[in-house]
Protein backbone atom coordinates (compact mmCIF):
# COMPACT_ATOMS: atom_id res chain seq x y z
CA UNK A 1 0.00 0.00 0.00
CA UNK A 2 1.26 3.61 -0.87
CA UNK A 3 2.34 5.63 2.14
CA UNK A 4 0.55 8.46 0.54
CA UNK A 5 -2.65 6.23 0.44
CA UNK A 6 -2.17 5.68 4.39
CA UNK A 7 -1.63 9.06 4.91
CA UNK A 8 -4.72 10.38 3.21
CA UNK A 9 -6.77 7.97 5.19
CA UNK A 10 -5.70 8.92 8.63
CA UNK A 11 -6.29 12.27 7.62
CA UNK A 12 -9.53 11.65 6.72
CA UNK A 13 -9.59 9.82 10.09
CA UNK A 14 -8.75 12.81 11.74
CA UNK A 15 -11.47 15.06 9.95
CA UNK A 16 -14.04 13.18 10.68
CA UNK A 17 -13.17 12.92 14.59
CA UNK A 18 -12.72 16.47 14.50
CA UNK A 19 -16.60 16.56 13.45
CA UNK A 20 -17.62 14.34 15.95
CA UNK A 21 -16.25 16.45 18.62
CA UNK A 22 -17.76 19.67 17.17
CA UNK A 23 -21.12 17.71 17.02
CA UNK A 24 -20.89 15.86 21.12
CA UNK A 25 -18.07 17.69 22.34
CA UNK A 26 -20.19 19.86 24.54
CA UNK A 27 -21.26 16.11 26.25
CA UNK A 28 -18.13 15.87 27.15
CA UNK A 29 -17.43 19.25 28.70
CA UNK A 30 -19.15 19.24 31.45
CA UNK A 31 -16.68 20.30 34.58
CA UNK A 32 -13.27 19.87 32.15
CA UNK A 33 -12.54 24.08 31.71
CA UNK A 34 -9.98 23.05 29.19
CA UNK A 35 -12.24 21.25 26.69
CA UNK A 36 -14.42 23.27 27.31
CA UNK A 37 -12.55 25.99 25.44
CA UNK A 38 -11.36 23.94 23.54
CA UNK A 39 -14.63 22.60 22.35
CA UNK A 40 -15.73 25.96 22.03
CA UNK A 41 -12.37 27.21 19.73
CA UNK A 42 -13.81 24.20 17.74
CA UNK A 43 -17.29 25.34 17.26
CA UNK A 44 -16.27 28.85 16.17
CA UNK A 45 -13.74 27.80 13.92
CA UNK A 46 -16.55 24.95 12.31
CA UNK A 47 -19.10 28.05 12.09
CA UNK A 48 -16.39 30.42 10.21
CA UNK A 49 -15.53 27.22 8.07
CA UNK A 50 -18.80 26.54 7.20
CA UNK A 51 -20.10 30.15 6.50
CA UNK A 52 -17.16 31.79 5.29
CA UNK A 53 -15.41 31.20 1.67
CA UNK A 54 -12.79 29.59 3.72
CA UNK A 55 -11.36 26.03 2.86
CA UNK A 56 -10.75 23.57 5.91
CA UNK A 57 -7.03 22.81 6.04
CA UNK A 58 -7.16 18.93 6.83
CA UNK A 59 -9.32 19.20 3.24
CA UNK A 60 -6.13 20.56 1.64
CA UNK A 61 -3.96 18.01 3.11
CA UNK A 62 -5.60 15.69 2.45
CA UNK A 63 -6.16 16.09 -1.52
CA UNK A 64 -2.65 17.22 -1.36
CA UNK A 65 -2.05 13.87 -0.62
CA UNK A 66 -4.35 12.08 -2.64
CA UNK A 67 -2.94 13.75 -5.59
CA UNK A 68 0.73 12.34 -4.26
CA UNK A 69 -1.14 8.59 -3.90
CA UNK A 70 -2.51 9.35 -7.65
CA UNK A 71 -6.06 9.33 -6.51
CA UNK A 72 -8.56 11.62 -7.29
CA UNK A 73 -9.26 15.12 -5.12
CA UNK A 74 -12.32 16.40 -4.39
CA UNK A 75 -13.79 20.05 -4.75
CA UNK A 76 -15.93 21.60 -1.86
CA UNK A 77 -15.84 20.28 1.53
CA UNK A 78 -15.47 17.04 3.69
CA UNK A 79 -18.75 16.79 4.86
CA UNK A 80 -20.96 17.71 1.10
CA UNK A 81 -18.39 14.86 -0.50
CA UNK A 82 -18.59 12.37 2.16
CA UNK A 83 -22.48 12.81 2.83
CA UNK A 84 -23.09 13.56 -0.72
CA UNK A 85 -21.59 9.88 -1.60
CA UNK A 86 -22.52 8.18 1.22
CA UNK A 87 -25.63 9.27 2.93
CA UNK A 88 -27.70 11.54 1.30
CA UNK A 89 -27.84 11.55 -2.49
CA UNK A 90 -28.11 15.13 -3.91
CA UNK A 91 -27.76 17.43 -0.88
CA UNK A 92 -28.20 21.02 -2.01
CA UNK A 93 -25.22 22.66 -0.45
CA UNK A 94 -26.77 25.19 1.29
CA UNK A 95 -29.05 22.85 3.09
CA UNK A 96 -25.25 21.08 4.48
CA UNK A 97 -23.99 24.06 5.37
CA UNK A 98 -27.28 25.47 7.16
CA UNK A 99 -27.39 22.07 8.86
CA UNK A 100 -23.58 22.43 9.93
CA UNK A 101 -24.44 25.41 11.36
CA UNK A 102 -27.35 25.14 13.13
CA UNK A 103 -25.74 21.99 14.96
CA UNK A 104 -22.38 24.43 16.24
CA UNK A 105 -25.34 26.98 17.51
CA UNK A 106 -27.08 24.12 19.57
CA UNK A 107 -23.80 23.53 20.42
CA UNK A 108 -23.74 26.93 22.08
CA UNK A 109 -26.88 26.82 23.09
CA UNK A 110 -25.97 23.97 25.46
CA UNK A 111 -23.41 25.96 26.99
CA UNK A 112 -25.65 29.03 27.44
CA UNK A 113 -27.94 26.99 29.09
CA UNK A 114 -25.19 25.13 31.18
CA UNK A 115 -23.71 28.46 32.69
CA UNK A 116 -26.37 30.53 32.68
CA UNK A 117 -25.63 33.21 30.71
CA UNK A 118 -27.65 36.40 32.03
CA UNK A 119 -28.96 35.12 35.09
CA UNK A 120 -27.11 36.09 38.48
CA UNK A 121 -25.73 33.93 40.92
CA UNK A 122 -27.91 32.97 43.87
CA UNK A 123 -28.21 36.01 46.13
CA UNK A 124 -27.41 38.41 43.49
CA UNK A 125 -29.42 41.34 42.55
CA UNK A 126 -28.84 44.26 39.88
CA UNK A 127 -30.68 46.43 41.89
CA UNK A 128 -28.75 48.88 44.60
CA UNK A 129 -30.22 47.58 48.46
CA UNK A 130 -32.37 50.02 49.96
CA UNK A 131 -30.24 51.31 53.16
CA UNK A 132 -32.77 53.84 54.45
CA UNK A 133 -30.40 56.83 53.94
CA UNK A 134 -31.88 59.53 51.97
Amino acid sequence: MNFFVVLASLVMALHLLFILWVVFGALLTHRRPLLRWLHLASLVWAIAVEILPWACPLTAVENWLQVHAGGATYEGGFLFHYLDVLVYSNVPPGLLTACGVAVCLFNLGIYIARFGVGTLPAGKSDIPAKTGVR
